[in-house]
């Protein structure tokens, strides 16, 4: 899902890294302290995982790659806003110094990755939580990171610069993405069963569940 420079217009990459900009800028403020105390080796360990699951990465019809992401795992331990800074701190990372992504659509590539998938993922778990916990982090996971490989192909496919039209980038990286999604749904849940179950304190605060 990193995208490389040249495959978005510019103009495209400027709205979407002001949108970014806009985003996180949000996030900050909403943070607020939270990167404090117990917090702060958290969010230290979330961003390494985060960081290790997006380095594996495999390409999809058209020069773009599918990975995971992770976006909704960080959402759901940390919250949307802090988790939404810890992703776009690896996904910059990634771009400055591996050179995973481009510079140009670094701001693309962080509104797919940490502000799109957070936000859904951290929305769709807080809708199922309900229904089972576990679950919940199972769909966030799902349809976080599809939702993120959505927007990257409406940014490829209004982009002049890349061959492929509109809907041929959103089936090639939906359908691409949701079923890899189901793989990140799942190592989701398993990840987050196990973490609340080790350390129940970092459970994040959600409704009662209905049944497991």
């Amino acid at each position: 899902m990193h995208i490389p420079d040249g495959y978005v217009d510019l103009s495209l990459a400027a709205l979407f890294g002001a949108l970014s900009l806009v985003a996180l800028s949000y996030a900050a403020r909403r943070v607020g302290g939270e990167i404090s105390g117990t917090r702060a080796p958290l969010v230290g360990v979330v961003a390494a995982g985060v960081f290790a699951a997006q380095m594996l990465n495999w390409p999809v019809p058209g020069g773009t790659s599918a990975h995971f992401v992770g976006g909704a795992f960080a959402a759901i331990l940390l919250g949307p806003h802090l988790g939404a800074l810890a992703v776009a701190t690896v996904v910059a990372i990634q771009a400055l110094v591996f050179g995973d992504g481009g510079l140009v659509v670094l701001g693309a590539n962080v509104f797919n990755m940490a502000v799109v998938e957070v936000y859904v993922g951290y929305a769709v778990y807080r809708a199922v939580a309900p229904y089972g916990e576990f679950r919940a982090a199972f769909a966030a996971g799902w349809l976080g990171i599809t939702a993120g490989a959505l927007t990257a192909g409406l940014q490829l496919g209004l982009s002049s610069a890349f061959q492929y039209e509109l809907l041929t980038t959103l089936a090639i990286m939906g359908v691409g993405h949701l079923v890899l999604g189901l793989v990140e749904g799942a190592i989701t849940a398993v990840v987050y069963r196990y973490l609340a179950r080790a350390r129940p304190d970092l459970r994040p605060t959600a409704a009662p569940e209905v049944s497991a």
